[in-house]
Formats: C-alpha cells, structure tokens, sequence
C-alpha cells in the first residue's frame, strides 16, 4: 500500500449493515417497519445483491411469516414451490435405503416449507428493503471495523478500489469511504474475516464452543420435464463418504422452471488429507438413484460455501460495544433440518428491534444485551437445543452409530426427557491427520457430462476478480506451508479448495512453489478453515470480485 495520506470522505447514518443476505436485509426491513425516519445502510460485497448467495435451499417461512405476513402475495419468488414431497435417503454403493418419516421427530419435517433459490429471495428482499428506504450499496466490501477511543464499534472502513497487485495506487484509484453509524451489524455470512477480528477483539467465544463446519458444493441442472417434479426434496446420507471414513450428506431439490438443485455437503472434520469433498459430490452424482434424474439434464450453475455446523453450543456472545453478530455470521444453522434461513433472519430482525429501542432512547454505540438475551429466550434456542448434539455425535461416534444416537437424542429432547448435556467439538483443521497415516484415495476421471473437473466447474460461478489486485488470499508463513502443509500432510489444499485455486508445482532441483489462483475463489471460505496450521487468512477481494450465482 501507498504510504501517502489517504483522505477519506465519511458519510454518517444510524445503522449500517455489513452484507446483504436475507439475515442483513430481514434487519434493515424492521428497522424501517419500526421507525421509516432511521438511515439505514446495507453493504454488499457481490456485484449485486444475491451474487454471492448460495443455498439448498428449502426454507422455513416462519421468520418470514413474521416479518413480511403478506410475502406470498408480493411476487415472492419463494411463494413459487411448496415442498410436496420428502424423502430420505440412506445410500449404498448401487442402492438405498429409504428412512421412514416416523422414525424422525416432528419437527424435522419438511411440511409447510418451500424450496427456491435463497438468491433469488435475497434479490426480492433487497427490493423491498429498498422500497421502504434503505440505502443498499452493493460492490462495497467493508475492510476494517471503526472504533473510538472507547474501543467501541463505531462503523466500518469499505474497501479501496483501484490497488494494483504490488500495493501501488493504479489510476483509477478510489479510496475506502468511512460509514459512520450509532450501531454496526455484522451479516457478513460463515466465517466473515471482519467477524473473526470481533470475536478475538471483544472475547466473544470465550464461552461456548469451537465452531464447526462443513463444505457445500451445489449444481443447478435443468433436467428432463419428464422427471421434474416440482416441490420433491430428497436428502441422502452414506455413500460414498462411508468409504473415507467421514461424513455429510447429499440433496436434490426439485424447484420452479424445470431446475433441480442437487449438492453435497462434507463436514470439514475429516481426517484423512486425501479427501476431496469437491470428488465426493462428483462420485455422488454418479450413484444410480441419483443419476436417474441428472440424464438426459444439462449443468447450468455451480458454486460452493462453508456452513456453520456448531449449532447451539457454538453461538457466541453476540453483541459487543457498538455492535452485533447476525445470521451466519454467528451461527444458526439446524444442521439436522439443514436450515438456517429463517434462524438468521429471525436473528436480524431481533437485533433491529434491538437497536430501534436504543436509538429512541438516545443511546449509541452501547453494547446490545437485550438483543442477546432475546435471541436466547427466543424460538431461535428453542429450535437449536432441540438439535445442538447431533452434529457432534456423528462426529464423534460415525455414520450409522452417530445417526442413532443424534436420533435419540432428539427424539428425548423433543419428549423433554433429554439429558442437560451438551457435547463438544475441536476445530476442523485438529482432526487433520499427517498424510503418511493414509494412502493416497484415486477418483474417477471426470466423464463431462454428469461428472467435471473443478476448473470448468468454477466456469459455471461466473467467478472473476480483477487480476491487478492484491491477493486476497493471505498466507501468514510461507516456510510452514511448504515444511508442515505440504511435508507432512501431503498438500490438502489442493483437494479441500472446491475451485482449485491451490497447487504445489514441484519442479525437479527447487522447492516446490505454493501458487494461488485467487482468480478462481469462489468465497467459500474452506481454507480459512481447513489449513492444518491455521496459515491462510482469507480476506475481502476489490468490490464486486468473486462468483456472480444465477439463481443458486
């Protein structure tokens, strides 16, 4: 970076929102529900609201019912695909196992929820957002926090535009404006790099849980009429991750216009280095009863994301001097409902009614108690503890043993004869094992029509960044990922990366060179989370850069 003096222009509101996804927009629509004269200002980072947006998904509408009561007569592209039909699968190699509904407690259910793409819902939300007054900026990454003298959050710092790749201000340069605010809310989504400075800042998990997560890779295909029935939902769990011994599981969502969303979910405590979670979700498809419907189909979009998988014991101290985490950005996924939607629209509307009261009462940049314990004496907990030792116990037990005893566990809760006890977890990357503990796993070559490669995969992201920028992508000791990422696990990046941006190109007579295909990111945050020496720090790219999800 330039050493020069960079003058910034500050533009001042009452609330700015860090991401524009439905937990960010939810909160922006209540405050203006609450009070149409508050400012409020929403930062994107994708080139438009829903471009970085990637979900299943089937939504709960309950957060929405609340919210907007009216939405399924406002042209909501949700309203457009009741789920009629769910099934679960337990696969073998070349069969399955179809789960019975009774053997699943009520509330896993999927009656009453609808299946869309969660882009698509955050593009309607942003307009309603916008109709009702709120400024939403989008290709505007905040960079840092603000703070005052205090040490209280005071607004963000947005991005510079216009750096060139050796830190040198290029002719279009624009610098970062500050947004001041009496209050800052944090949506910025899994693993956000401004929310991992917060929690070490202020503490925030000093005490819960280490969070967890896994890694979702998803494909839209539009498939044979034929086979296209609108509102199925199909989960598996099984093959072919029985075979590595690790675990997650697949969906296939049959949704509006002839599409089906079909993806693979692999939890990133795995062991063994040589897993590929991209190959698995390849291998997947290639199962008979999945197949069946891809035939005869044709991929139209890919992307990838990590999602919180800690649940409710995970959830960290949520408001801090000035602030607050929302959404993803703190944690509400129901890993065994696999949803998180509504939880994390729920926690931004908590948080604006949190804020409006403040702000009526002439207070800022306070720390918001009432909206932390309002989370936790609302449905939002009520919803995760039913659930909160599933994730752990597959982790722990495996598969099928794990299976069962989430499954008795939730069932007791449900019951009210649970046991008080909550399990635990340890980070993903300590599961890691060193690469000599395994042999090296050979999947399939890509066939080009059901199964690809990643490169032409992240093709289908419509991903680009500026190539004349900074790599966003920062790796903290170079010696250690060569001696220990490399020596000793054999690599992992280039297979957890679900759009290669990762290779060791090792040339006889020198050391082998860590390259990074930044270009290729899709945001998805895996390696900030998977590098067995917690060497890789992703950050914010220029506005606008990374994938651009057409209805994902």
């Amino acid at each position: 970076m330039s050493g020069e003096t960079i003058e910034r222009e500050s533009m001042p509101c009452d609330v700015v929102i860090v991401g524009g996804g439905v937990a960010g927009l939810a909160a922006a629509i209540r405050l203006k529900q609450i009070d149409e004269e508050l400012e409020v200002v929403v930062l994107e980072k994708g080139s438009e609201i829903g471009a970085h947006i990637l979900s299943g998904a089937v939504v709960d509408p309950k957060a929405l019912d609340e919210l907007l009561p009216e939405w399924r007569d406002m042209d909501c592209p949700l309203a457009e695909t009741p789920v009629t039909e769910n099934l679960h699968w337990v696969l073998r190699k070349n069969g399955k196992w179809d789960m019975p509904h009774m053997m699943l407690p009520p509330f896993m259910s999927n009656d009453g929820n609808y299946t869309c793409s969660l882009g698509n819902l955050s593009r309607w939300m942003g307009e309603q957002a916008e109709a009702l007054g709120v400024m939403v900026f989008p290709g505007f990454p905040a960079s840092e926090p603000i703070y005052d003298e205090n040490g209280a959050v005071t607004g963000v710092l947005t991005q510079d535009m216009g750096i060139a790749e050796d830190g040198s201000h290029k002719g279009d340069f624009q610098p970062g404006m500050e947004i001041l605010a009496k209050y800052t809310l944090f949506a910025e989504g899994v693993r956000g790099n401004l929310t991992k400075k917060l929690k070490k800042k202020y503490d925030l998990e000093a005490d819960c849980q280490p969070q967890v997560y896994g890694l979702g890779i998803k494909e839209l295909w539009d498939i044979d009429p034929a086979k296209h029935e609108p509102g199925k939902v199909i989960h598996t769990q099984g093959w072919p991750l029985t075979e590595s011994d690790s675990w997650g599981g697949g969906f296939l969502y049959h949704q509006a216009n002839g599409q089906v969303a079909l993806g693979f979910v692999t939890a990133l405590d795995y062991s063994n280095p040589y897993v590929s979670p991209y190959q698995e979700f390849q291998r997947w498809k290639t199962h008979p009863d999945i197949r069946a419907f891809l035939e005869g189909g044709k991929r139209v979009a890919y992307g990838a994301r990590a999602i919180n998988e800690g649940g409710w014991q995970s959830v960290p101290k949520l408001a801090f001097p000035g602030g607050a985490l929302i959404g993803c950005a703190a944690g509400f996924v129901n890993v065994p409902r696999i949803k998180g939607s509504h939880t994390a629209m729920k926690s931004g509307m908590l948080a604006a009614e949190s804020i409006a009261a403040a702000i009526a009462a002439g207070h800022e940049h306070t720390e918001l108690m009432e909206y932390d314990a309002a989370v936790r004496e609302s449905w939002i907990a009520k919803e995760l503890k039913l659930v909160q030792n599933a994730q752990p116990a597959v982790s722990k037990f495996g598969g099928d043993i794990g299976t069962v005893i989430a499954g008795a566990d939730m069932w007791m809760r449900y019951l009210k004869i649970g046991l008080p006890i909550a399990m635990k977890h340890k980070p993903d990357h300590e599961h890691l094992h060193r690469a000599d503990l395994h042999q090296p796993i050979i999947y399939p070559k890509p066939d080009g029509e059901l199964t690809f490669d990643r490169l032409t995969s992240v093709s289908f992201s419509y991903t680009n960044h500026a190539e004349d920028q900074p790599v966003h992508l920062k790796v903290c000791d170079r010696e250690l990922q060569r001696e220990s990422e490399l020596g000793v696990y054999a690599g992992p990046s280039t297979r957890y990366c679900p759009a290669g941006v990762y290779e060791w190109l090792i040339e006889e007579g020198q050391e082998p060179k860590f390259q990074i295909n930044s270009q290729n990111c899709v945001h998805c945050k895996t390696c900030d989370i998977k590098d067995p020496n917690q060497n890789i720090e992703w950050t914010t790219p220029e506005g606008g850069g990374g994938p651009n999800y057409p209805n994902m």
